[in-house]
């Protein structure tokens, strides 16, 4: 089976990785545009964690106000570079952050930023709901990790489905990033305001 070029074509536009990488990832997977995306994943997982260690004294810091004027963000992404700061895309990335905050209104970055006492609590809450539903303690550990994972996946900008492509993470978003853009890049704070919102 020869290569479908249009397949490659299509990758690269979505990805906006090398037209050889991309020409590799559907050869490798037989004109499999899914499987393609995946192969292209892994491996800029692989690439963007070998950047990760990189420092990001630059950046910039994105704004986004709701059209209701109700709800406002500020975020704080480091690159590298000047030059990386002032790119287009990275600014386009800035700005798609800034609206995820303001749409999903994560509370962390991370699973490593949720404080010790509220993972505990949350434990403790379903492990109590799963004692009561009669199940065993096996299975309530089982079942209590994939709610830990839901509650991150809700909470944890990282771990959020990015609001435009509900195929991929904001994690996932950022790693195509680095590999695209050959630079480290990490969001490093944010705050989120909404009116009558207690602080």
């Amino acid at each position: 089976m020869g290569t479908d070029m249009s397949l490659v074509k299509k990758l690269r536009e979505q990805t906006g990785i090398g037209i050889l990488e991309c020409k590799k990832a559907i050869e490798e997977t037989n004109n499999d545009y899914e499987k393609a995306v995946e192969v292209l994943r892994k491996k800029g997982f692989k690439k963007a964690k070998a950047k990760s260690s990189r420092v990001t004294k630059q950046g910039v810091i994105g704004s986004y106000i709701h059209t209701n004027n109700k709800i406002g963000v500020l975020v704080e992404v480091g690159c590298e570079s000047d030059f990386v700061a002032k790119n287009e895309e990275f600014q386009r990335l800035v700005k798609d952050i800034a609206m995820q905050i303001a749409a999903m209104n994560p509370k962390y970055i991370s699973e490593k930023d949720i404080p010790a006492d509220v993972i505990d609590k949350e434990k403790e809450i379903y492990t109590a709901q799963l004692k009561e539903g009669g199940k065993p303690a096996n299975i309530i550990e089982k079942i209590t990790e994939g709610k830990l994972k839901k509650f991150y996946s809700e909470i944890c900008l990282l771990n959020q489905i990015f609001f435009k492509d509900e195929k991929t993470t904001i994690e996932n978003l950022i790693v195509g990033k680095i590999h695209k853009i050959g630079e480290n890049i990490v969001i490093k704070r944010f705050v989120r305001y909404q009116v009558g919102e207690e602080i």
